[in-house]
């Protein structure tokens, strides 16, 4: 505890300085403000203090002029009065820190939960680059996810990143929670940003309970708060994630939703003059997701790992929208949900057919892996069948195969269902599933 403490004061004694450098409005123009005075010692993406009606807010400086900067106040410009002081702010990285395990932050490293927080020696910039790529590890070993599908058809493993595609009222944070309690990991990095505020303690109370907050960091912007905010939580929890990689841990990082987050960049980019393109996102939105998501991964030399989940909201279930795409691109595998599979009850409503992930066949042994091919040549089959039988046109004993498909399809929507389970025990299940329908029919053709 005394090792933590003199850590903290040596972080805040570093950001001690005998300078404040100072400017003053001399204008706004749309959303920013202009201030004068601070040329030669702010730099693009540093972080000052604005006057308002009810106080301060901070701002971001967002582009440079020969006489002033341009600064995106956090909360509009309302309160800015031309000659107000505007002061520069220290470094405006996040310093984390161990004892921030079983903490609730905002994306500053400021407690959410009422209690004295500490701060690492030294801090950590928000906008990290990953590992060289020829120094990272290769993906590690599969991980357990107390979930049949994952287990079997979206295996998950060491370093991995995965992205959930869900439309809304689909149970995307449903799955996530139960990936946060199942998941293999030393650390968890839960980062909400422009979620709903009452997922926060819902989270933290009952999914993650005392034992799983334990091992826990949570970070929390709210669909209210600012773009600013919103795009900073993004970029402070992975830089805490990075944190403990570089320390040795096996990291599972969750981001709900990475869409806020390229949201929250496109209100920022357009407010200092972005055009926006495909989507109606800016161009520089492609690049910052795809930063964002190249830092999560496998580690380098002797560090950890960072498994990362990131949701995708999809409007209208349109996997081929920008965005998207940019991610399935980006990232080893996606996993989608679909609202008819939720509409009859079967949660998590995973699309398997439509479900992607990139660590097999390497995650899975040779058998396995011809469990697996048979348990999707009988989703393939049943899918390719459904239509007729909903519409009355299909009569049992015209295809074999079909007419198999369908006996299997209620016992393997029971499978997909299943939570609490192991690897092993899912493809026991999975191989039981498949054979007893043979069995039976060596049986009668005998």
């Amino acid at each position: 505890m005394a090792v933590t403490n003199f850590d903290t004061l040596a972080s805040q004694i570093s950001d001690l300085s005998a300078l404040t450098y100072c400017g003053s409005i001399v204008g706004t123009e749309g959303g920013l403000v202009n201030v004068a005075g601070l040329n030669g010692f702010a730099s693009v993406g540093d972080m000052v203090l604005l006057p308002t009606d009810q106080g301060q807010q901070f701002g971001e400086v967002v582009s440079l002029k020969s006489s002033s900067l341009a600064i995106l106040p956090a909360e509009g410009t309302r309160g800015c009065a031309l000659k107000a002081p505007v002061r520069l702010l220290a470094d405006a990285g996040i310093a984390p820190d161990r004892s921030w395990l079983g903490r609730v932050i905002d994306p500053f490293g400021n407690p959410l939960d009422h209690r004295p927080i500490s701060r690492g020696r030294a801090p950590a910039p928000l906008r990290n680059t990953p590992p060289l790529a020829a120094d990272r590890h290769r993906l590690g070993p599969r991980l357990e996810t107390g979930l049949a599908a994952f287990n079997t058809f979206l295996p998950l493993v060491a370093g991995q990143r995965l992205g959930l595609f869900s439309g809304s009222g689909i149970g995307k944070s449903s799955l996530l929670a139960d990936l946060c309690r199942g998941v293999e990991a030393d650390v968890i990095v839960l980062a909400l940003i422009g979620e709903r505020g009452r997922e926060l303690r819902e989270f933290a109370e009952d999914v993650l309970g005392p034992e799983g907050l334990k091992r826990t960091v949570i970070m929390a912007a709210t669909s209210d708060q600012s773009a600013l905010v919103r795009r900073r939580s993004a970029w402070a929890s992975m830089a805490v994630a990075e944190h403990f990689r570089d320390r040795g841990a096996q990291v599972l990082y969750l981001c709900d939703s990475l869409t806020r987050f390229a949201e929250a960049h496109r209100e920022v980019a357009v407010s200092c003059g972005e055009a926006m393109s495909a989507g109606g996102y800016p161009p520089s939105t492609t690049q910052a997701v795809m930063e964002l998501c190249e830092r999560a991964g496998p580690g380098s030399a002797q560090n950890g790992d960072i498994t990362a989940i990131f949701s995708v909201l999809v409007a209208g279930s349109d996997m081929e929208e920008p965005l998207s795409d940019t991610v399935r691109g980006v990232l080893d595998g996606h996993v989608v949900l679909d609202r008819k599979i939720a509409e009859r009850g079967r949660f998590p409503a995973i699309d398997v057919l439509r479900s992607v992930s990139r660590s097999l066949p390497a995650a899975a042994s040779e058998a396995e892996n011809e469990i697996l091919a048979k348990a999707r040549l009988s989703m393939s089959a049943y899918a390719d069948v459904e239509l007729m039988l909903q519409a009355g046109l299909y009569e049992m004993g015209s295809n074999p195969a079909f007419d198999q498909a369908i006996s299997e399809r209620p016992k393997m929507e029971a499978f997909l269902a299943q939570k609490g389970i192991t690897v092993d025990e899912s493809f026991r299940m999975l191989e039981a599933l498949l054979t007893q329908k043979q069995e039976s029919d060596d049986t009668i053709s005998g």
